[in-house]
């Protein structure tokens, strides 16, 4: 059994306390048993199935819609029950495989995020759709920690930086593949295919996990649980997440998107003294202690409002205004995901011998750049200026997914590495959500800033008021309010009004998202190694 040291993040003030931790439940290695690399193959398995997940579904939303009879709204359900799910527990789903054992949590997690994925396929209501997503939610979040805990706990320090770079192609790739590989199913198969496509994904990984992962946790590892902590921390995680999906629909001046904003702050208030009082809390605040940490923790959500927050509006952009299907507009996003592919190997390379700072700091610079790039997209941009910002786009993000997470991580005890691993995937999820959310409200007010002149410059018949807050809506996402008996000589110039306005919030929205990475690459340069990341468990055995 491997013996390592790690650093107690609940020593007195900032002094590093060293503590010996020994994982105590870990079963000797047999073959490819507890294997570093075969044990990354096996997590990037079930990781591969979450992270397809999150966009190959939005292919699908209206072939259910149609075949469901859902509304719009249910459809939003769709995706947000899942996200809300996911985002509320991660923490929590990460310290239950600190409590419990990674292997344990993860393999729970494939077990379940399989098998909901199959209840939907079998759905033949939208409430069950939206019911087993939740479920999808909920086991996805303990996959998800579970994962980077294994890694953590798995390899030593000089090689982890090459493991999470691997772990985050996965995570690019499976993202990035997922409305081409989703468009292929529900045209040529059908919606339902796009969930049982999890389910031999998922005993692959659950075959692997039996054969290759081996248990580790750490000596002095949490024996009792948080569960008033549980409750404040989801709460205030629910009332924020709540707010922010609620906002574009509230708007961002209505009483009830404060009130749940405010019951938000609260809740972390509450939570943050409750966890200064308890025995073992959920969170150790003398965590947030280590600067690297913290600094990893906002650096995330300020890449994910940046990266999530600008994209969401590209899709509209490239399948709306230029008329592409959702296939065509999947392949002209792979520069993106080529740049991250081949990127975050070698960004993991370069954060071994340089040390995050460096190439966090220069991944966001690049990412502030692209986002600069795509502001200046117009209506009739060809592909090859459109690849260039996408490309680099790619080439700016690969450090800072494989930099942050290893910051956060590394920077964590072995015995709270689901916690840190919860806190890197919640702050992505809640960047990306406030990204949308803010970004969107960006949008909004420039598009109906702008419409009503642009629509009277064109000469176009007047609207009333109504007319013209339906037109906004259309115009937010890009769509054109034509109608199929408009003579064809007005629709092509309600058309071009439509694109131009639209194409003018996407711009402001990309300028905002531009300097959000800079406010990043500041946030960068606070960054470092991670001081716990010793060799993990399997280090002897590379």
């Amino acid at each position: 059994m491997t013996s390592q040291t790690t650093v107690d993040a609940t020593g007195p003030g900032d002094r590093a306390v060293e503590k010996s931790v020994t994982p105590s439940d870990q079963e000797p290695r047999r073959g490819l048993r507890g294997h570093p690399w075969v044990t990354l193959v096996t997590v990037a398995v079930g990781v591969m199935m979450v992270a397809l997940d999150g966009t190959i579904v939005a292919i699908a939303n209206p072939a259910i819609a149609k075949d469901l009879g859902a509304s719009f709204s249910d459809v939003q359900w769709i995706t947000n029950a899942y996200f809300l799910a996911l985002a509320v527990t991660l923490i929590t789903a990460g310290k239950l495989g600190d409590r419990f054992g990674h292997r344990q949590t993860f393999l729970i997690g494939v077990v379940g995020f399989a098998a909901a994925s199959g209840a939907i396929g079998l759905s033949g209501t939208i409430a069950l759709v939206v019911t087993f997503r939740v479920f999808q939610g909920l086991f996805g979040a303990l996959l998800m920690p579970a994962a980077l805990g294994l890694l953590r706990a798995t390899f030593p320090a000089e090689k982890l930086n090459m493991a999470i770079g691997i772990w985050g192609m996965v995570i690019g790739a499976s993202t990035a593949g997922g409305p081409i590989l989703g468009g292929l199913l529900v045209e040529h198969v059908n919606w339902q295919s796009v969930f049982f496509i999890n389910v031999p994904v998922g005993a692959l990984a659950l075959v692997l996990g039996l054969l290759i992962l081996t248990d580790h946790r750490a000596q002095n590892a949490p024996r009792s649980f948080d569960l008033p902590g549980i409750g404040l921390l989801s709460g205030a995680m629910f009332c924020l997440v709540w707010a922010l999906i609620k906002a574009p629909a509230w708007g961002w001046g209505d009483g009830k998107t404060w009130l749940f904003i405010v019951l938000s702050v609260l809740g972390f208030g509450f939570f943050a003294f409750w966890e200064t009082r308890v025995k073992e809390p959920l969170i150790p605040l003398a965590l947030f202690r280590s600067v690297p940490l913290s600094a990893g923790v906002v650096l995330m959500v300020l890449m994910a409002i940046a990266f999530m927050g600008g994209l969401f509006f590209v899709t509209f952009y490239l399948q709306n205004v230029h008329g592409m299907s959702p296939v065509d507009a999947g392949l002209h996003l792979l520069p993106l995901t080529g740049m991250m592919i081949v990127g975050s190997p070698l960004a993991g390379l370069a954060i071994t011998k340089l040390g995050p700072r460096i190439p966090l700091a220069g991944g966001m610079a690049a990412t502030a750049i692209a986002m600069y790039g795509m502001s200046t997209l117009k209506a009739g941009t060809g592909s090859g200026t459109m690849s260039i910002w996408f490309a680099l786009l790619g080439f700016g993000l690969a450090p800072v997914m494989v930099g942050a997470t290893e910051v956060i991580v590394g920077n964590a005890p072995l015995e709270l590495s689901g916690v840190a691993g919860g806190l890197q995937q919640a702050a992505m999820q809640i960047g990306g959500s406030l990204g949308t959310a803010v970004l969107g409200a960006v949008m909004a007010s420039k598009v109906d800033h702008d419409l009503a002149g642009n629509w009277t410059a064109a000469q176009l018949p007047p609207l009333t008021p109504a007319q013209l807050d339906q037109a906004s809506e259309a115009v937010q996402v890009g769509v054109a309010p034509v109608t199929k008996d408009m003579p064809a000589a007005i629709a092509e110039k309600i058309t071009s009004v439509a694109h131009d306005t639209f194409i003018s919030g996407m711009s402001l929205a990309c300028l905002v998202a531009s300097g959000v990475a800079v406010i990043a690459v500041l946030v960068a340069l606070l960054t470092k190694r991670g001081e716990n990341a010793e060799a993990g468990a399997g280090a002897a055995h590379i």
